[in-house]
């Protein structure tokens, strides 16, 4: 558990006023000093995560943001961060001062989180200094149950991870691969080395794939895309599924048989971490595109950009040639997915390994919202290189979109 990576952990975030005692409690809970304590008032500017196991849940990511309540001069830009973390909440402790009164803002809070369906635990921290008759009437005023901490009490502390560890809500996730072969199958994974890749090791959606197939006890065969011929030839029957990765789509469909199912890492990511009807819808709107329109380009990483980028370079050249328009395109990394985006026509978003499920399903709501389509790389890949639908046509749902 302890190599999970943070995509594949549930994130709990810290939320409440300033002072407040939310990084007090990070560290509590966490055992070690990640956020710095302060009794001066918007000592944490930033999101400060921490990767740790919760038992008797299991991986967690938790972290630390800024005061909601922070009127400095950055306090719009610190507040931002903010909510761009709670984006990727699976679970939010809301954080008050046993000693201080409930706030209109802490209210609001409240409200939000309810009405953005997130569900949250609130503390009354600091217990130790609280006057018990002035903190029962207030909670007794809003309808609160909440958990009463210290950090100075280990018991409290310990009783919180478990309240927390029990009340993370479970979600059932769509599977990789796993429902799409059967045990004894043969699924043979298309694998070129990629150069952004760290030197020795596999990007990190192959990895998955490869495990969640060893999983499901199918016979899995990882070969490059030049070897994909000379391996399709040494069995004696078609694999079940042949997945490869986008860059490698042309070759793989013109030496994979035409009766075999096909598809992309990256498609498949597209429904592990997202939606793929919503891609789909994405795709057809992609010939509407006309002179002028501008397209976001988004990774959810921030790797160094190679001389031949997929996302900077190539797949900005493939739609030139294919649309013969002058489209225009802007980019955006890591966290640093915009909030208004009803400038573009079109946003074409990675495969989102590196965002937590709920971080891509919330971009996704975010684009629907501003009525702004949204592709996977995989699918305008696939697309523009003639291996539509055909990249799709294992997943049904997805081609009642395509084709409806």
């Amino acid at each position: 558990m302890s190599n999970t990576p943070k995509s594949e952990r549930k994130h709990i975030v810290f939320l409440g006023r300033r002072n407040a005692g939310k990084s007090s409690l990070v560290n509590a809970i966490a055992g070690q000093s990640l956020s710095i304590v302060s009794e001066i008032p918007g000592t944490t500017t930033d999101p400060v995560s921490k990767s740790m196991e919760l038992l008797p849940f299991g991986p967690v990511v938790l972290v630390d943001t800024a005061g909601y309540d922070d009127d400095s001069v950055l306090g719009i830009k610190r507040i931002e961060k903010t909510y761009k973390a709670l984006s990727t909440a699976d679970f939010v402790v809301l954080v008050i001062a046993a000693d201080d009164t409930v706030s209109m803002e802490d209210i609001q809070q409240m409200d939000f989180l309810k009405k953005e369906k997130l569900s949250f635990l609130v503390v009354r921290s600091k217990s130790d200094l609280m006057s018990l008759p002035f903190a029962d009437e207030t909670n007794a005023q809003l309808n609160l149950a909440p958990e009463y901490i210290s950090i100075k009490d280990e018991t409290s502390i310990e009783s919180l991870k478990n309240k927390i560890s029990v009340s993370i809500p479970e979600e059932i996730e769509p599977p990789l691969c796993s429902d799409l072969i059967r045990q004894g199958d043969i699924v043979i994974l298309v694998t070129p080395i990629d150069l952004g890749a760290p030197k020795g090791r596999l990007i990190l959606p192959q990895v998955q794939t490869i495990r969640e197939s060893l999983d499901s006890s199918a016979v899995t065969i990882v070969v490059k895309d030049k070897e994909l011929r000379a391996a399709l030839a040494a069995l004696n029957r078609n694999p079940a599924l042949v997945i490869c990765d986008s860059q490698a789509i042309t070759r793989v469909a013109a030496d994979t048989p035409i009766d075999v199912p096909l598809t992309t890492f990256s498609i498949l990511m597209a429904r592990y971490k997202g939606n793929l009807g919503i891609f789909v819808s994405g795709l057809k709107a992609f010939e509407q595109l006309k002179n002028g329109d501008k397209i976001l380009i988004a990774e959810s990483c921030t790797h160094h950009a190679q001389e031949d980028d997929i996302g900077k370079v190539k797949i900005p050249r493939w739609i030139r040639n294919h649309t013969k328009k002058q489209i225009g395109f802007e980019f955006s990394q890591g966290n640093d997915f915009p909030e208004n985006v009803r400038d573009y026509k079109l946003i074409i978003h990675c495969g989102g390994c590196m965002l937590t499920r709920k971080a891509m399903l919330s971009r996704l709501k975010q684009a629907s919202y501003q009525d702004i389509p949204i592709v996977n790389y995989g699918m305008i890949i696939s697309y523009l290189h003639g291996a539509f639908p055909r990249a799709i046509e294992i997943f049904p749902e997805a081609m009642n979109v395509w084709q409806n």
